[in-house]
């Protein structure tokens, strides 16, 4: 079945076609670059308990925008950092990508949760959980270490929606040009500093008030 995204207020609105647990990956990132994009937003609310951001990888021709579309933003918290885009009337991640040249989208599992549709009965529960070394108390079990497993799975997905032509059309990037399609903005080096207190196993500063 498709699934059907949307930011919190509504207005940017998606749908991820044919979505089934063996066409994604979904994964539980304790990264600190994924915990400071947030705090940046100001949408601790889509954090674990642990810190963490439940994503679902796609692949980029899976995922289309059906409305708000003048909503999307992007942000790097680095120059040759993530690509990562959200809506920006009410600061909802909507993907995150490397770019066009590895075919993944990366999209937060609550952006799916609705009244009528669980995620879990879209893509079925995580498969694992990476990064836990910077996790908010005690790290997960297995999410320190490299999972065989979940690297194969990743790969193997990514590499089948490469040949298989599914990076276009890309939801975030004009083909012809190889170019973010949306207005793109990267933290200056402040910026990204003032964001590492909130992060971490011992965050030494306090969240912002969601958005």
């Amino acid at each position: 079945m498709d699934a059907t995204l949307h930011c919190r207020c509504g207005e940017v609105q998606g749908s991820v076609a044919n979505a089934a647990p063996r066409r994604v990956n979904r994964v539980v990132c304790y990264c600190a670059d994924c915990q400071a994009f947030l705090h940046h937003l100001g949408r601790s609310d889509l954090f674990d308990a642990g810190g963490g951001t439940d994503i679902v990888q796609v692949a980029p021709a899976a995922l289309s925008f059906t409305a708000g579309t003048a909503r999307i933003v992007g942000l790097r918290l680095t120059p040759d950092g993530l690509y990562r885009w959200y809506a920006s009337c009410c600061h909802t991640p909507l993907g995150n990508t490397l770019g066009p040249s590895l075919p993944f989208v990366g999209i937060v599992v609550r952006a799916f949760a609705t009244e009528t549709q669980r995620p879990d009965d879209l893509f079925g529960r995580p498969v694992g959980a990476v990064h836990g070394q910077s996790a908010i108390g005690p790290a997960p079990a297995g999410s320190t270490g490299l999972s065989p497993r979940l690297i194969v799975r990743t790969f193997r997905m990514i590499l089948g929606w490469r040949l298989s032509g599914r990076t276009w059309p890309h939801p975030f990037f004009d083909r012809a040009t190889r170019t973010p399609r949306f207005p793109l903005t990267v933290l200056t080096p402040e910026q990204r500093e003032a964001l590492r207190p909130l992060c971490g196993p011992h965050p030494t500063a306090l969240a912002e008030t969601p958005r």
